[in-house]
C-alpha cells in the first residue's frame, strides 16, 4: 500500500474546463451500432464466450457509442446488454468492460460509493478522485452520485471520514469554480500565509492550508508555490511532507502535484506487479481516463520511467484483462 500512496502523490490530471484532452479512445469511424450489437450478441452466445470480440468492440468505442450499441442490443435480443455481459464475463475483464459501460462521471461516482460502503473506508480511492478531478468534473460527479444513489456525496463523505482529512475532502467537494484570473496582489499574501501556517510555526494551521489550496485557481497556486520558496527553506512538497502525515499528507501532495508539475498521473511500474488494491487502481485509471487524458498519462509514464506504459502492462498482466488494458492504452510510445 505504501507504493500506491507514493504514486498517488503524483496524481496531476486536474484539467480546467477549457483544457485540451488527450484521449486514447475516440469515436470509431463508420460506426454501426446495429452491426456491433449483432456481433456482441453472437460473442455472448458462443460456447465459451468470444471475449476477444467483446474487447475489440467495446474498448474501441466511446461511451456515447457504447450506449447506442446497448440500445441496439436490447432491440435485437430483448434483454439488457449490461446484464448479458455480466452473465458472460468474470473477474478482471468483467470489471473493465462493465466500467466502460458507465460514463466517466458515473464510474467515478460508483468508485466513491464503493470506497465508503460497508466496513472500512478506501481512503486512497477518495483521495485519487476528489483531489485530482477538475471542478467541472466534480460537479458532474456530484450530480450523478445524487441520481444513482439518492444521497448527497458530501454527506456520505462526511459520514465516513473524520478530522482534517474530512474537512479537506468536503472543501473540495463543495468548492465553486475559481476564477482563472491570477490575483497578483494575493500571490505574496497566500505564499506568506502558507509559510506562517506551517513551517514557520510549531504545529500546522491546517485550516489555512485547506482554504488556500481548495479555493484558489491552478494558475494562481502555481505562482503562489513559486513565491513560497522565497519564504521557506523547503518547497511546497517538502513542506507538506514535514508538516502533515497520513491521508492528509497524500491529499495535499495530490493537490500540490497538480499545481507544481501540471502533468498527468504517473503510474509507478511496480503497481502492475501484484493484484488486489493495485490492480483496482490500474483498472480505474485506464477506464476512467481513456476518454480524457490517458495519452498524456502514457507520455509522462515513458518520460518518468524510460519504458512505455504499453510494455509495462504487457509484462505484468495476462489474458483477456491484458488484452483489454492494451487496447485502452492505445499504443506503444
Amino acid at each position: 500500500m505504501a507504493l500506491v500512496a507514493e504514486f498517488l502523490g503524483q496524481i496531476t490530471f486536474n484539467l480546467g474546463a477549457n483544457e485540451p484532452t488527450y484521449p486514447t479512445v475516440v469515436p470509431a469511424p463508420d460506426f454501426d451500432p446495429d452491426k456491433d450489437a449483432a456481433r456482441i450478441e453472437t460473442a455472448i452466445k458462443t460456447k465459451g464466450v468470444d471475449e476477444q470480440t467483446i474487447i475489440q468492440i467495446l474498448t474501441k468505442r466511446t461511451y456515447g457509442q457504447r450506449r447506442e450499441i446497448a440500445f441496439a442490443y436490447e432491440r435485437r435480443a430483448k434483454k439488457d446488454m449490461i446484464s448479458a455481459l455480466k452473465g458472460a464475463l468474470s473477474g478482471s475483464l468483467e470489471t473493465v468492460i462493465l466500467g466502460l459501460m458507465k460514463s466517466t462521471a458515473q464510474y467515478d461516482a460508483s468508485e466513491i460509493k464503493a470506497s465508503i460502503k460497508g466496513l472500512g473506508t478506501d481512503e486512497e480511492s477518495l483521495i485519487e478522485i476528489l483531489c485530482s478531478r477538475s471542478n467541472a468534473e466534480l460537479l458532474e460527479i456530484k450530480q450523478v452520485y445524487k441520481e444513482l444513489f439518492k444521497k448527497d456525496l458530501e454527506k456520505d463523505v462526511a459520514g465516513d471520514t473524520s478530522g482534517d482529512f474530512a474537512k479537506l475532502l468536503l472543501a473540495l467537494a463543495k468548492r465553486a469554480e475559481p476564477s482563472s484570473v491570477v490575483d497578483y496582489e494575493k500571490i505574496d499574501e497566500d505564499a506568506r500565509a502558507l509559510y506562517e501556517a506551517g513551517v514557520k510555526r510549531k504545529g500546522t494551521d491546517v485550516k489555512t492550508w485547506i482554504a488556500i489550496m481548495s479555493e484558489r485557481s491552478v494558475p494562481h497556486l502555481q505562482k503562489v508555490f513559486d513565491r513560497y520558496k522565497s519564504y521557506s527553506p523547503y518547497d511546497m512538497q517538502e513542506s507538506i511532507r514535514k508538516e502533515v502525515k497520513g491521508d492528509l499528507e497524500k491529499s495535499f501532495l495530490t493537490l500540490g502535484s497538480t499545481t507544481i508539475f501540471n502533468v498527468p498521473l504517473c503510474v509507478h511500474p511496480c503497481v502492475f506487479q501484484s493484484k488486489g488494491a493495485k490492480e483496482k487502481v490500474v483498472t480505474r485509471i485506464m477506464v476512467s481516463r481513456c476518454e480524457v487524458d490517458l495519452k498524456k498519462i502514457r507520455s509522462e509514464f515513458k518520460a518518468q520511467y524510460g519504458k512505455s506504459l504499453y510494455q509495462t502492462i504487457a509484462e505484468h498482466t495476462k489474458g483477456d484483462y491484458q488484452t483489454a488494458l492494451l487496447s485502452l492504452c492505445g499504443g506503444d510510445d
